[in-house]
């Protein structure tokens, strides 16, 4: 039935890997129709992943990209990515890189379209990319599904059906998994499943939305057989400690950069005070309250600067 066992440890449906693979294995065919139709808001009755796109039980290289890019039944190019590890961003909270990446795939996929024996543009395929996302990306927003097509600036008139883009915010579902099952949409469904299966403490909440559908049941025993895969948490492990490695070297430079902004700037300070006011470079040092083991320091900053060798004694 799918059902995933309280104890037993699951992988996340959030990892982007994992999320690849629950939606690209050939037993998930039906699953990821529904889920499409879900987001969409049309029945898909067929579709077909990208033979371009390698499938994910061949890759290997952590950079690789994770994305499910497919066609269905209708032409509609269709793109999904989980973006489960926050990306570098401004410190505005606007989040412009995440959303310039997903508008990057979604323009690309729409002129990937063969130009050969095209007439008319607006024969072009629908292109759809959905990008899941397991932190918060529009705070004001109510919703956690959040969607934009090509629309006037001022009156909201529609340019062109062409292009959709879609977020949906896992990050937001505190009120979803809530409601009963039978008051769930399918997303709603999908979206609990990828963002608390691998919870043990919503581990019932998530069988009854597994109980639910047929589609569901298929892709709970195929998240169980992932995780139970010796080779699959082998390299969940290691793209998780690749992950971690990378954002804690983020880190250290981030704190190291900051400490070499703070002793440049004190340095700077110190050789003002020595050549406006005539200061020895000990007295400057005291002045600024640098305690006597960070001296040195400053001592070899200015010592390194040709303009202020000669100054210091």
């Amino acid at each position: 039935m799918g059902f995933l066992p309280k104890d037993a440890e699951i992988l996340p449906p959030s990892d982007d890997r994992v999320f690849k693979l629950l939606l690209t294995s050939p037993e998930a065919k039906q699953g990821l129709m529904n889920l499409i139709s879900a987001v969409i808001g049309r029945n898909v009755v067929e579709v077909v992943l990208h033979v371009n796109e390698p499938p994910a039980e061949d890759i290997n290289d952590k950079g690789e990209r994770f994305d499910v890019n497919c066609k269905i039944d209708d032409g509609s190019q269709i793109n999904i990515e989980m973006q489960s590890s926050r990306m570098q961003e401004d410190l505005d909270g606007l989040h412009r890189n995440l959303k310039g990446k997903s508008i990057y795939y979604l323009t690309d996929l729409h002129a990937s379209q063969p130009a050969k024996g095209l007439r008319r543009y607006d024969k072009l395929a629908r292109t759809h990319q959905i990008t899941f996302c397991a932190y918060t990306i529009f705070p004001d927003a109510m919703e956690y599904v959040n969607a934009f097509s090509m629309r006037h600036d001022q009156t909201g008139d529609l340019l062109s059906d062409a292009l959709h883009i879609t977020f949906v915010e896992l990050s937001k579902l505190e009120e979803i998994i809530k409601k009963p099952v039978n008051e769930m949409t399918d997303l709603d469904k999908w979206s609990v499943f990828f963002e608390y299966a691998s919870d043990p403490e919503h581990r019932e909440s998530v069988n009854e939305v597994i109980e639910s559908e047929e589609v569901l049941q298929m892709a709970g025993n195929l998240l169980m057989s992932i995780s139970q895969n010796e080779r699959e948490r082998a390299i969940y492990r290691s793209r998780r400690k690749y992950q971690t490695d990378l954002q804690s070297d983020f880190a250290t430079a981030e704190d190291r950069g900051r400490v070499l902004g703070r002793a440049e700037g004190l340095s700077d300070a110190v050789r003002n005070l020595m050549d406006s006011l005539g200061m020895p470079l000990e007295q400057a040092m005291s002045v600024l309250k640098i305690p006597a083991e960070e001296q040195p320091k400053y001592r070899e900053l200015l010592q390194s600067n040709n303009d202020s060798a000669g100054r210091i004694q």
